[in-house]
């Protein structure tokens, strides 16, 4: 790991906003770390309101949709809410839908097929739609892209309404509005909001024209709050404001579907990373390893008994995954360990039989042990397809458009894309994005960077401290839990090697003469030598609550030692 510092905010505007806030200037550092400067941005920041929330109506074409969508009301047309088979794209269709029905029965939900159809707009879709008398689509989590399939669909007097976040062509579909923060000609505040959120940008300005205030909308937002967690957006802004809210719904009310999942978590209050890692995969399972439809299904139930029905069939679907997932992910590692004088600078890998649900995870699995650039291959039809996964400050979205000559088809983000290509092509495009990347990687992202918010003493480590930085969270990029480093530590000669093939670390430490202070460091076990016989050490770590026989008491979660 490299442990980076971050800079250090001036000392006048430390002490400027501690006086300000009547806080710590540790605390006064950490806030302008993130941004906040001033006492309005930090009540914005501890105390989030739903008024915070944009105008919908500043998106580019949002008056178009709406008008679209009532005209389709008002006509009595049949309404088809399309969406991507990740949570993303499940949880956008479950809350437009779901809105729409409320107040108009003609509406149906529709997930390709991530195998038969592959990702986003499908032409077998639109066939769907024509066949059943749809006259317009709500496209959600995708579409920005599909210009071939949008006019196909207007040939067959099926209009479109793209909700989107992923980054635009050159060209935008010729549909009848196309959301998207990220257009070029967009001037809405805030673009970092997911799929799922800018559903909720098209129900705000539905509802507002029914003289319905976001407050009345705030029951989808444990979907909205899933979605951010899942799809790995910035936690500021508006996000921040939609997390907040929703974590509440989910830990007060949430949907008969989500209690379904969460009736067997032994936890009295979830967290985002809650979210990301026990509802999330669950959810994402039903895409990967059967039919996204069957999450869709499961969150748009009612009736409770019947949504434990789908949770079990679900939670099977997880189960199976977790298995494909392990077994793959150990034959991707073998293939590399054969391979590795092939590339220095990425990790690509195929097989033909790799199940097509699991290679994202596989991607990322790879990634955090070889911390390269990864692309995971299965054959798909007789096309390949493939998973790309980034490292920290690379973007490869922007190395597969310099290896464009040898994909079909891609699209995605900076740290995460998918794509397809011709089987003889395959060597070329390894040859050729390997070449990319080590023509624009900094070779320093090639180890993983840990950043560090500020240097402290132990005895800088009180409960007030850890109070105040859990109202911090919700956290996630761009407001990353607080990591800090201390220097000349020492074990109280105690540490071991704890759980299965004692993989991780479980520390006394002392500064100083100050402490005590237990510490626990997942997946550390290796790092036992650097602690043992009293060394002396530095650690970076975030601050925990430890339970232990309904005793809480302070803990730092160690990230690295050395």
């Amino acid at each position: 790991m490299r442990w980076t510092l971050k800079p250090k905010p001036k000392q006048e505007d430390i002490h400027r906003l501690s006086d300000a806030l009547r806080v710590d200037t540790l605390v006064a550092q950490l806030l302008l770390q993130r941004g906040i400067a001033s006492y309005e941005e930090a009540k914005q920041f501890f105390r989030p309101q739903l008024s915070d929330l944009h105008d919908p109506f500043l998106m580019k074409d949002m008056d178009l949709a709406v008008n679209r969508i009532e005209k389709a009301i008002a006509y009595n047309e049949n309404i088809l809410v399309f969406g991507d088979y990740d949570v993303d794209g499940t949880t956008a269709v479950a809350l437009v839908s779901s809105y729409v029905l409320e107040s108009y029965p003609n509406v149906a939900t529709y997930i390709p097929d991530r195998y038969t159809e592959g990702y986003g707009v499908s032409f077998q879709g639109i066939d769907f739609a024509e066949d059943n008398g749809f006259s317009l689509i709500i496209a959600l989590d995708c579409g920005v892209k599909a210009i071939d399939k949008v006019a196909y669909a207007k040939e067959k007097g099926i209009d479109f309404i793209i909700c989107d976040h992923h980054r635009p062509g050159n060209e935008l579909p010729e549909a009848i509005a196309v959301l998207d923060p990220k257009r070029e000609d967009c001037n809405y505040p805030y673009d970092e909001l997911c799929g799922c959120g800018i559903g909720f940008k098209l129900v705000q300005a539905l509802a507002s024209k029914n003289g319905r205030t976001t407050e009345d909308l705030t029951p989808y937002l444990d979907l909205v709050a899933t979605a951010i967690g899942a799809d790995i957006v910035p936690i500021t802004g508006e996000n921040r404001v939609l997390a907040y809210y929703g974590l509440q719904i989910i830990n007060s009310n949430p949907r008969i579907g989500f209690k379904a999942i969460i009736e067997h978590i032994k936890k009295e209050e979830l967290t985002i990373t809650d979210v990301v890692f026990i509802i999330a995969p669950r959810i994402n399972a039903a895409g990967r390893m059967e039919h996204g439809q069957h999450a869709v299904t499961l969150l748009t139930e009612t009736d409770l008994e019947q949504a434990r029905k789908f949770a079990v069939e679900i939670e099977q679907f997880n189960l199976d995954r977790r298995n494909l997932d392990q077994e793959i992910t150990q034959e991707a590692l073998l293939q590399i360990q054969e391979n590795q004088e092939e590339a220095k600078f990425t990790s690509v890998v195929y097989k033909d039989t790799w199940h097509k649900g699991v290679i994202g995870i596989v991607a990322s699995r790879l990634t955090e042990t070889y911390y390269r650039p990864t692309l995971v291959f299965t054959k798909s039809g007789d096309r390949l397809a493939a998973s790309a996964r980034s490292v920290k400050g690379f973007d490869v979205y922007s190395a597969l458009e310099g290896c464009s000559d040898c994909i079909e088809q891609f699209g995605g983000h900076k740290y995460a894309a998918g794509l397809t290509l011709l089987e003889g092509q395959y060597q070329a495009f390894k040859e050729q994005f390997e070449k990319v990347v080590s023509e624009t990687i900094d070779p320093n992202l090639l180890t993983p960077e840990i950043k560090v918010d500020a240097q402290i003493d132990l005895t800088d480590i009180t409960p007030k401290l850890l109070r105040i930085i859990k109202q911090f969270a919700p956290f996630g990029p761009g407001n990353m839990t607080p990591i800090f480093m201390a220097e000349s530590l020492r074990d109280t000669g105690y540490v071991k090697g704890v759980g299965e093939d004692e993989k991780h670390l479980k520390l006394s430490i002392l500064q100083n003469g100050t402490g005590p202070i237990g510490a626990i460091g997942f997946n550390l076990g290796k790092k036992l030598s650097v602690a043992a016989n009293r060394n002396s050490f530095d650690a970076v770590f975030s601050l925990d609550e430890n339970e232990w026989q309904g005793t809480v008491s302070l803990q730092l979660k160690l990230r690295d030692l050395r």
